[in-house]
């Protein structure tokens, strides 16, 4: 035996992994594997190339990055003391990303045609590797789901700050404004009080305050027609020396020509101002409030479809769930996205729609990717339908899109981790691979079938009992 002999075997003895292998197979791996080193920053395998070899690492590191959307980041790495590559009873894989060594790394590598040798000649290594090949997997798939669970958070975050801003901003700029039309509205009254008007007099201003209290007619909601009605009261307004800025929280009212003539033939002059600007003030803090308690329950409603989206008060365990309110709710956090690129959107759900057998959240973590897919393969002005019914003991749900279609000889590789055909950053090549692990835990299943202009996802779930 050479030196170099001795020390390959020594170094063998002393692996984290593989030391306790007695020592005929070690001299085995020793006469079949060939030492090799690797330079920092310097490529073991390339990405997407079938490994060929069982590294058995003695020192250094290995890793693979991948970029998923939010940057670079580490996913799996390999120190002295572990193995990789090929492994006994292994499907062989490819890496998603190169393989990398981060620092100077010496390995033994033993090449994939003497593994039926090795499990015959070397049962207690064969064991040991196989255990380790169980542990990357079951590693590889817990970061794999950790990641994709990151990244539909971060979509859902993104999708409930997008929604949240339009109603949050409008309550706080009405809110703003309310506070100067009480000013106003203030100023004007002490006005009126001043002018001292008769029982009749103050009649007839009631008359016509009341009716701001009144919304206009549905005749007058466009804006066109809106505009016209602006302009018809300003030119009043300003007829009779009133001031014109009242036009605007008046046209928004039932108020008319005829009723603000009334009330001219009754008052007159500055009492006439001081009475349109009171009752235009009154006007603008009824429209304020309003606005305010219409954006205010819309963030209610978000707030509570994302209660509903990630079932908080639920534990994460099977139950009846209706899958009607998890895909509203996707489509509430998605409604962005909807409307930038003005898709249009339809669901159709059975009357008689039972409720699925299923994890809530998970399931809900399928609408996500599924509708999010859709929403990313139509075109600006595409269609997404959504149909959901009961068939026997399952529930199904169809999701279709007019895109662009899946090409025929990618389809079958749609499912396959970090495979992707979205531009780079743009896709993680998790989110269809996520959908049929949580589908699996369900005992559901998931169909496509896909032509130019129409994509079908068809999803199978068991029904509750």
């Amino acid at each position: 035996m050479t030196p170099l002999d001795a020390s390959l075997l020594s170094r063998l003895a002393a692996h984290r992994a593989l030391g306790a292998a007695p020592a005929a197979e070690h001299a085995w791996m020793a006469a079949h594997g060939v030492i090799r080193t690797l330079g920092a920053g310097e490529m073991l395998t390339p990405k997407g190339e079938l490994v060929t070899e069982c590294y058995v690492i003695f020192s250094g590191k290995l890793a693979i990055h991948v970029d998923r959307g939010a940057g670079s980041h580490k996913i799996f790495e390999w120190r002295g003391g572990d193995v990789s590559g090929v492994l006994p009873f292994s499907r062989g894989a490819k890496p998603p990303n190169d393989v990398v060594a981060e620092e100077r790394t010496e390995l033994l590598a033993i090449p994939v045609a003497f593994m039926p040798e090795m499990i015959r000649e070397c049962p207690t290594v064969t064991a040991t590797l196989v255990h380790a090949m169980i542990d990357r997997a079951r590693g590889f798939s817990a970061a794999e789901l950790h990641d994709e669970k990151l990244l539909s958070l971060g979509k859902l975050a993104a999708g409930l700050a997008h929604e949240l801003n339009n109603p949050a901003s409008a309550a706080v700029r009405s809110a703003k404004r309310l506070t100067e039309a009480l000013d106003a509205a203030d100023g004007a009254a002490a006005a009126v009080g001043a002018s001292h008007l008769s029982d009749e007099q103050l009649a007839a201003i009631r008359s016509v305050r009341t009716l701001c209290a009144l919304p206009a007619a549905p005749s007058v909601r466009t804006a066109v027609a809106r505009a016209d009605r602006e302009d018809a009261i300003g030119q009043w307004l300003a007829e009779h020396g009133a001031n014109e800025e009242c036009a605007g929280p008046l046209a928004e009212t039932s108020v008319t020509l005829p009723a603000l003539d009334a009330l001219a033939e009754r008052v007159n002059g500055a009492a006439l101002d001081a009475a349109l600007r009171w009752i235009s003030a009154g006007c603008a803090v009824r429209a304020l409030s309003r606005e305010i308690e219409m954006a205010t329950s819309r963030i209610h409603e978000l707030v509570d479809s994302v209660k509903g989206f990630t079932f908080m008060d639920h534990a994460p365990t099977p139950e009846p769930v209706d899958i009607r309110r998890g895909i509203n709710d996707t489509f509430t956090m998605l409604g962005g996205k909807t409307r930038a690129r003005a898709v249009e959107v339809s669901v159709q759900f059975a009357t008689d729609l039972p409720c699925a057998h299923a994890v809530g959240a998970e399931l809900n973590q399928v609408w996500m990717n599924l509708i999010d897919n859709a929403l990313d393969a139509v075109p600006n002005g595409g269609h997404v339908t959504v149909a959901a019914c009961g068939e026997r003991d399952r529930v199904v749900v169809d999701i279709t899109d007019d895109g662009a279609g899946i090409p025929p000889e990618i389809v079958g590789r749609i499912f396959d981790p970090f495979f992707t055909t979205k531009d780079v950053g743009k896709g993680t090549g998790l989110g269809l691979d996520i959908v049929r692990r949580i589908l699996q835990r369900h005992d559901g299943e998931i169909e496509v079938s896909s032509q130019p202009g129409r994509t079908l996802f068809r999803v199978l779930l068991p029904r509750a009992v």
